[in-house]
Order: structure tokens, then sequence, then C-alpha cells
């Protein structure tokens, strides 16, 4: 595999090159985010894949950053009418993020915010305990940490997934993905340390449609990338 020279690399410059749409799939848009965040190599950084569709993503930044490769589970709280419009997300670890303006608006009731997070809360914790299988996670206090998913949408899974970074205080928080909605750039852009998107196409109609093939990442296979650590 070719090695890039890394110290020759200006990152705010490369952060504004533009990438070629659709990514062939999700390792495709792993290695040209592991381009842009070539300065983190040899750094011991953590690196955290959300699964499941982030943790392919997050293998090859790992893998091109010489980086300590995990998982950090969170799970969206659906609305009441449509599980997939998000109106927040919990982690595993109890951690919880509540867009409040999307609750007022739809008008959801306390009862059924707490309901759904208790519901998402133990879907999150059966399945980080399924995905590591007994291995505790890595320590994050006073290390960098890089935060990676598939694509933002709303960015509410990754917004819980900052906050439960957050609270273990890690030396700098790092967000990267390939694709993002604009709104979800300029909210998480004032969350965390640094904020990496390969592209914030416009209009944005979700993440799949940014690449050739988007299709679901098994349990299995995620499992399987975290043996290979």
């Amino acid at each position: 595999m070719a090695t890039n020279p890394v110290e020759h690399w200006t990152p705010q410059v490369e952060a504004t090159k533009p990438v070629q749409l659709p990514f062939r799939d999700r390792v495709e848009a792993g290695r040209v985010l592991a381009a842009r965040l070539a300065r983190f190599r040899g750094q011991h950084t953590v690196v955290l894949g959300i699964p499941r569709g982030g943790v392919p993503v997050a293998r090859e930044v790992a893998l091109a950053i010489e980086g300590e490769l995990d998982i950090l589970v969170a799970r969206k709280l659906g609305a009441p009418f449509s599980e997939e419009l998000a109106i927040g997300a919990v982690t595993a670890d109890g951690g919880r993020y509540v867009n409040q303006d999307v609750v007022q608006d739809l008008g959801v009731t306390p009862e059924y915010l707490e309901q759904v997070t208790a519901t998402q809360l133990e879907e999150a914790r059966c399945r980080e305990s399924r995905f590591r299988g007994g291995i505790p996670g890595p320590v994050l206090k006073d290390r960098t940490v890089i935060l990676v998913d598939d694509g933002l949408a709303t960015g509410a899974t990754m917004r819980a997934a900052v906050q439960a970074v957050r609270a273990a205080h890690p030396k700098r928080l790092v967000v990267a993905v390939p694709v993002a909605a604009s709104d979800a750039c300029q909210a998480l852009k004032t969350a965390v340390d640094e904020f990496v998107s390969l592209a914030t196409p416009e209009p944005f109609c979700s993440v799949g449609a940014h690449y050739a093939n988007f299709e679901a990442v098994p349990d299995a296979e995620v499992a399987a990338i975290l043996k290979q650590r």
C-alpha cells in the first residue's frame, strides 16, 4: 500500500478540496476520509465508529492513521408517527441528546419521550454487549478521539455520541464523516474541536443517496471488524 506524505499535508486546504460523488461504497468513502485525517497518523488516536454503517468507514480511517479502532453504540429516538424522523438519540452508556425544537414542534409528550428512550437505551446496550463480547472499550481520557459515521442527516445520533465522549474528557474530539447535511454540519461544528465532512451537497435528500452501494451492514460484519482489531 502506498504511504501518504503526511508531514507535507496542509489539512485546511485539503479539507476544502471537492470529492467525487457518489462514493462507490463505505470502504471507498473511508479511504478518502482517511486521507483528510492523515495528520493524526501515529498519534495513538482512538477512532470510534457508530454502528452499524459507520464501522466500515471507521476501519479504513483507523488502518490509515494507525489508530485504535472501537465503537460507540448510539440509537436514534424516532418520532411518534415516523421512526425515521429523529427527535434525539441515546448511547449505550446512558447519554441522551434531545432536539427540543423538534419535540416542541411535533408536540411529543414527556411520556412518549421517556418510553422511546428506555426502549432504545436497552437496544443500544444489547448491541454493545453483542458487538464487544465482554471486552471493555478503550480509555478516552486525555486522548484524541475521532467519531466516524457514514454520513449525517439530522445529526442527532452524532450529537448523542459527542456528549458521551465529552463525558470521558478526551484531549481533542473530532467528528469526521464522508457526507453531511449543511444543518447538521453547523450544529456539530460548535460542539466539537474539529469537524470534517468531505461533502455537504445541496439539496440533501439522504445519506444513502450519495453512495452507489449503501447496503445495510449486518451485525455480524461489525462484530467481525472488531475482532480483527
